[in-house]
């Protein structure tokens, strides 16, 4: 019979409990420094596709929008590669992927005005 405990660390090897967590902060503002509020904020961890502790999913997308000071935070976060993506009334799209390995990391985004549209006509 095994033992209740070889079962436990059975279950810690498999599904990754020593999975490094991130707690992220994004910073988004205008080129002038003034902080952006009601920014959508898209993050996704693009490591691999699962990633589990103590056998339960760790949540590996964001979905939330900047507070008047223009930030984001993000509680936990697995550590590795990830795409954050901020959209802004007025502002150019902004896309980019991080590699994190820090416990925390604030990552600073600068959002550029629209650019001028060109008419062929």
């Amino acid at each position: 019979m095994v033992r209740l405990p070889a079962l436990l660390l059975a279950a810690l090897v498999l599904f990754g409990a020593d999975t490094p967590m991130t707690k992220l902060n994004i910073q988004v503002k205008t080129q002038a420094g003034r902080p952006i509020d009601r920014a959508s904020v898209i993050v996704r961890f693009l490591g691999s596709r699962s990633v589990a502790k103590l056998g339960r999913h760790i949540r590996t997308e964001w979905e939330l929008r900047t507070n008047q000071e223009g930030a984001a935070d993000i509680p936990t976060i697995p550590q590795g590669k990830i795409r954050i993506q901020v959209i802004a009334h007025g502002y150019q799209t902004f896309g980019q992927d991080f590699e994190i390995e820090q416990e925390e990391k604030t990552i600073p985004i600068t959002l550029n005005p629209p650019q001028q549209q060109y008419s062929a006509h």
